[in-house]
């Protein structure tokens, strides 16, 4: 019988941190579901770091060849998952205990419209350590559509849903949308957005995870493309829901996404040496 829940988790170059997520993932209150990790060809100790978890029946581990990028493991790792639902955590972030049990309460409550639930974030820097506490999610609370969801995010600048962590998803919806998008630093957003445009979205304004900002975190490093491809993808947002999303929301979405920018570009060199992770015995 194949589980509820499908968490997947593409593994690479995560060895600081991978044994802390995937223990966070297996302390959940709630029990109906596997564990997907996928290390794609990792050039640290990822792999031996996740053999201790092999013997635990709700864990499958894989390995991916090298090449394409995130794109490719994160689709490679979600379409071996089972569950109706599915959510994807990367290798050094965190998810609460309650986290599934309370998506999918509210998820289950918002009825079969609801495609999607995404709960508020905090940020955590490479050891662990809260900086700061509930972030996301914009003004949205409780079931809200999809198109107008969507049109809040391209109106921020940013993506006000988080990382895959905070996010619960309908894997047929997601299969159906064609898995995870080419959008490089916008691949969770652009890949949300076919999925949030068919139904309704759940926001849960409490953190429920925690995404860990380092010096080894991919989207560090694509700091400088950022406002460039939050453009594209506020253009691809307005063709999705083109009645809900107009031009002044695209014009003020991209003045946005240049300040956002800026500000996380602050903050990284702020944080310093708090990105970079204690070293391991």
């Amino acid at each position: 019988m194949s589980p509820r829940v499908s968490v997947v988790v593409p593994a690479y170059n995560n060895g600081d941190y991978v044994e802390q997520t995937l223990r966070s993932v297996l302390d959940q209150t709630y029990t109906d579901f596997e564990l997907v990790v996928a290390d794609h060809a990792s050039q640290d100790d990822t792999w031996d770091r996740i053999q201790p978890f092999a013997d635990d029946p709700r864990v499958r581990l894989e390995r991916t060849e090298a090449g394409g990028g995130a794109r490719r493991n994160w689709n490679r790792v979600s379409e071996l998952a089972r569950g109706e639902l599915i959510k994807l955590v990367c290798g050094d972030d965190l998810l609460r205990p309650t986290m599934l049990a309370e998506q999918i309460e509210a998820l289950d409550a918002a009825g079969d419209n609801a495609v999607m639930v995404a709960s508020q974030r905090d940020l955590v820097d490479a050891r662990g350590d809260v900086f700061l506490r509930s972030r996301g999610l914009d003004a949205l609370d409780g079931v809200v559509s999809g198109p107008a969801a969507l049109r809040a995010t391209v109106r921020s600048g940013t993506n006000i849903f988080g990382e895959p962590a905070c996010v619960l998803l309908r894997t047929d919806a997601l299969r159906a949308a064609g898995w995870w998008q080419d959008l490089r630093y916008y691949i969770d957003a652009g890949s949300y957005a076919p999925v949030m445009v068919t139904g309704d979205v759940v926001a849960l304004r409490r953190p429920l995870a925690a995404f860990r900002v380092s010096a080894s975190q991919w989207s560090v490093r694509l700091m400088k493309a950022q406002a460039e491809e939050a453009a594209e993808f506020h253009r691809l947002a307005q063709r999705l829901a083109p009645t809900e999303i107009s031009d002044s929301d695209v014009r003020r979405g991209d003045r946005m996404a240049k300040l956002v920018a800026l500000q996380r570009r602050a903050a990284y060199t702020a944080l310093g040496k708090r990105m970079r992770p204690l070293p391991r015995d």
